[in-house]
């Protein structure tokens, strides 16, 4: 039981981290227009039966034991000015982890807040962007370890884009690094990282597929002697995952992304797929 609630928790703590990043990743580094607002619903799906434990050593969860989520998420971008950017993301899961005991946990719920301001340090020809953004974490949820820290934080993260032309084709790329702290005595520090580059298969811009490769690292005080029957003291994981995106523009103020992943190593993680889909809504 204590290595199935162990895992619950590392698998949980990935999905929302796919979940959320996945509506993050289409803004980018790209600047919104003053005044102009986008919106990013999204669903992902994720599933594990197996994972690496400390030594990164891969094994079937216990007792064949099987991690499903469901993570639905909305993103939101407002431009105040030239530089500077509101940025907000709130998502909501329903995870299931079962195994042949007959053991069945349900968790259903808001999870962590984010709020954030994105300035534009400086571009170069409006082609590459540099960019800092500061983000704001508080709870949805009180006393749920299955729904996070229960603790609120802060990141700092910074951001580098750009677009061009390569064999008659238009690409564009995004480079991303954050470092989040969750406050209190054991909050664990965390960095994770993104890299996507993507290609428009058309001249109208109508089709294009991207690849990302991602990771994270979180560690804290806990980082040994930990009592494994506490789960929300469960914060030193590592993992990365690749992913693949097509998107389509059904007009000029719409388009939707889907995308597929799959964790390719990791520590204290478990080894899952995804899948999501998103809408990116302009509406002013």
């Amino acid at each position: 039981m204590k290595f199935t609630t162990i895992r619950l928790k590392y698998i949980f703590i990935a999905a929302v981290i796919i979940a959320t990043m996945q509506g993050k990743s289409y803004a980018g580094g790209f600047p919104v227009r003053p005044r102009s607002l986008l919106l990013s619903p999204s669903v992902n799906y994720f599933f594990a039966n197996k994972g690496w434990d400390s030594l990164r050593r891969l094994s079937p969860f216990a007792s064949g034991g099987q991690f499903k989520s469901v993570s639905y998420s909305l993103y939101a971008e407002y431009g105040i000015s030239k530089r500077f950017t509101a940025v907000a993301s709130l998502p909501y899961v329903m995870n299931v982890y079962k195994d042949s005991t007959g053991y069945n946990s349900q968790t259903n719920g808001l999870t962590d807040l984010e709020l954030g301001i994105r300035y534009y340090l400086f571009n170069i020809d409006y082609i590459y962007y540099l960019t800092i953004q500061g983000t704001f974490i508080t709870p949805m949820y009180t006393n749920n370890i299955n729904l996070g820290y229960g603790q609120q934080g802060a990141e700092l993260k910074a951001s580098f884009a750009g677009s061009g032309k390569v064999l008659g084709k238009n690409y564009y790329f995004n480079v991303e690094n954050g470092v989040r702290q969750y406050f209190g005595s054991s909050g664990p520090l965390q960095d994770r990282y993104t890299v996507t580059a993507g290609i428009t298969l058309d001249k109208h811009f109508k089709h294009q597929i991207s690849a990302s490769l991602g990771g994270f690292y979180s560690t804290s005080s806990l980082a040994s002697g930990y009592d494994p029957s506490h789960a929300a003291a469960n914060k030193n994981f590592a993992f990365n995952q690749v992913s693949l995106s097509y998107g389509y523009s059904i007009t000029k103020r719409m388009a939707l992304f889907l995308s597929a992943g799959t964790f390719i190593n990791g520590r204290n993680t478990g080894k899952g797929s995804s899948g999501s889909g998103s809408i990116i809504i302009r509406p002013f």
